[in-house]
């Protein structure tokens, strides 16, 4: 149900919040029609269905882009589990890393007025989705499971939305890892890095020893998840946010995102050449064969080595990336479920119940390379990579920096345009440090101002 009181309801919030309200309010006049005819839709099918004395099937479709080995493991448990209920998980997975491919069908789906029952959606894109008035409310779950007890408050302040639980958390990946070969490293008698000096010295002796140091991608979201990480060395938390939180077009300007621009040009001296655009498993796959030694990449990594038949600290290991090892740079992995006519309402409070059990939040994470969104998992069934990850995140939010490039920090229009222009400095040796920091700080200031990009 669409609600027709938007515009009521966001005409006093202000823009302290970067323009949301007004990206909510251009969303909801572009979604306004389909609503309409996504309720006659809905209408229709539904006085069918009881003309006929029937009930809507116990199913629900599921958008998700969960495609890789590992990923699919981890959403065999939910399906699993929700089938146990004689409920059935229809899989609609579209491939495409960072979900790019999938956020583009769900739009479409939801304009055909055929939105999924269910749906992952990453960060603050689902305070959106929600400010319209689509997503089904889950309160009547969270209230009697008290989620607000049992998950880290960050997680808690992200499903949250004016009051009402919007989605289902899964799992939280930390991104600021650094993954290497561990058999690779023992046999060149070589000690993780833990300050760029020492990944120079590491490199140095890989390459020496044929081997590539750094195994990375030339796809853009790839090439700006290793950024995001090298700002969060360069900084901490604080200015990261400074940046991709509050979009402050002066922070753009600063020293230390000169650094961080130098850094990841400097980088390319280590990653295979030519450089190519891979998927992530395909790199994931260069550092298990030994064909490279080192790779940085949220721990979704980790359950695809670990599908592989890999063991951690024994094939590989991980560490963080130097100057990160306090900080957790993270992305939530969520649900939300679509209201529609309400008429799927007991089968989705149902998957949202199953998703924050404890049995699933372990084993969904556990094949994920994730942790719990559970404050006081069971740390006896996480490997030495989940318990640093939990141990970093527990610090809390001072600690804590949201991914930008996996929708955690800003909205889709800003992460869209900050990430091809990274991509951009990456990709052209020619482009300085100061032009593309021009342009970043343009587009921090007019999507500030404008809630948009003009």
């Amino acid at each position: 149900m669409i609600d027709t009181r938007l515009p009521e309801r966001l005409s006093g919030q202000g823009t302290d919040n970067g323009g949301r309200w007004l990206t909510a309010y251009r969303n909801w006049m572009a979604l306004l029609a389909f609503g309409c005819l996504l309720s006659c839709v809905s209408s229709t099918a539904g006085a069918a269905a009881l003309a006929n004395g029937s009930q809507p099937p116990a199913s629900l479709q599921v958008l998700h882009w969960w495609t890789s080995a590992g990923e699919r493991k981890a959403v065999d448990v939910i399906a699993g589990k929700l089938a146990e209920e004689n409920i059935q998980w229809r899989d609609a997975a579209i491939p495409g890393g960072a979900g790019l491919g999938a956020s583009k069908v769900l739009k479409s789906m939801v304009l055909a007025g055929k939105a999924p029952e269910a749906t992952q959606l990453n960060g603050i894109v689902f305070g959106e989705w929600a400010d319209l008035g689509l997503l089904l409310e889950l309160d009547d779950v969270a209230t009697p499971g008290n989620w607000q007890k049992l998950l880290f408050p960050t997680v808690w302040s992200l499903v949250l939305n004016r009051g009402h639980v919007v989605a289902a958390p899964l799992g939280i990946h930390r991104i600021n890892n650094l993954f290497y070969n561990k058999k690779i490293f023992d046999r060149l008698n070589l000690t993780p890095p833990k300050t760029w000096a020492d990944f120079g010295r590491v490199a140095d002796k890989l390459k020496q020893a044929g081997i590539t140091p750094l195994a990375q991608s030339s796809e853009a979201w790839q090439v700006a998840t290793l950024f995001e990480t090298l700002v969060l060395a360069e900084s901490g938390p604080a200015y990261y946010r400074s940046l991709f939180v509050d979009l402050n077009p002066l922070a753009f300007g600063d020293q230390r995102m000169t650094h961080a621009l130098k850094r990841l040009r400097a980088l390319k001296e280590w990653m295979p050449t030519p450089l190519r655009e891979r998927p992530w498993p395909d790199m994931t796959r260069q550092l298990a064969d030994g064909e490279a030694a080192m790779f940085v990449m949220g721990d979704w990594a980790k359950g695809e080595l670990l599908a592989w038949g890999l063991n951690t600290d024994q094939d590989f290991a991980c560490t963080t990336v130097p100057g990160t090892a306090d900080y957790h740079l993270y992305s939530v992995d969520t649900l939300a479920m679509f209201a529609g006519d309400y008429s799927h309402q007991p089968a989705q409070e149902k998957l949202a119940q199953i998703i924050m059990s404890q049995p699933v939040q372990t084993a969904y994470n556990q094949l994920k390379g994730a942790i719990s969104v559970w404050r006081a998992p069971d740390l006896s069934k996480m490997d030495s990579c989940a318990r640093a990850s939990w141990a970093a995140f527990s610090k809390g939010s001072a600690y804590q920096a949201p991914s930008l490039v996996h929708r955690m920090a800003a909205d889709e229009t800003a992460k869209d345009a900050i990430v091809a222009e990274v991509h951009r400095y990456f990709i052209d040796d020619k482009m300085s440090e100061s032009d593309v920091q021009r342009k970043l700080a343009s587009i921090a200031r007019t999507v500030t101002k404008t809630g948009k990009l003009e």
